[in-house]
């Protein structure tokens, strides 16, 4: 009887210890070792082309390095409604997760009106026009040698 109860109390263990490993392992983990990591430039030319595939409008991006330790970059974008900012910010998360294994954080997309999206090296905000303008991040962070506007 002793015996059977070791069996199956090691069973249970090994049960569990795999049960650990797989959730561990689980998506997540396969993403991150299915994909090499991306230098910031590369996650910004992906960003860029996800924006500029998704018809975001006055795209800037804004070097950041040796002004901030946030990020390497920002990219500042347009959507022309809320709907457009909520699809370009979602659809920008999915392909950095999918194509990358890339998880981002995410603030506003509910709302539409400003999406703020985090993706390590590179911040992404996404605005409809009125809010920008309201806002206006870049002539915080802009400085004519350190901004290059893209012919989106």
């Amino acid at each position: 009887m002793e015996k059977r109860r070791a069996e199956k109390e090691d069973n249970v263990l090994s049960y569990l210890r795999d049960a650990v490993r797989d959730q561990t392992a689980g998506t997540f983990g396969q993403a991150m070792t299915e994909h090499a990591p991306l230098t910031s430039e590369e996650l910004l030319e992906n960003i860029l082309t996800s924006l500029e595939d998704d018809k975001a409008e006055d795209v800037v991006k804004i070097d950041l390095r040796g002004k901030s330790e946030m990020a390497d970059y920002m990219v500042i974008a347009s959507g022309r409604s809320t709907r457009q900012v909520a699809a370009i910010s979602e659809h920008l998360v999915e392909k950095l997760k999918q194509e990358h294994g890339r998880l981002s954080k995410v603030e506003g997309k509910d709302a539409g009106d400003w999406v703020l999206i985090d993706a390590g090296d590179v911040i992404v905000h996404v605005f409809r026009p009125e809010v920008r303008e309201f806002y206006q991040l870049e002539k915080m962070w802009l400085a004519p040698s350190t901004a290059a506007k893209t012919g989106l």
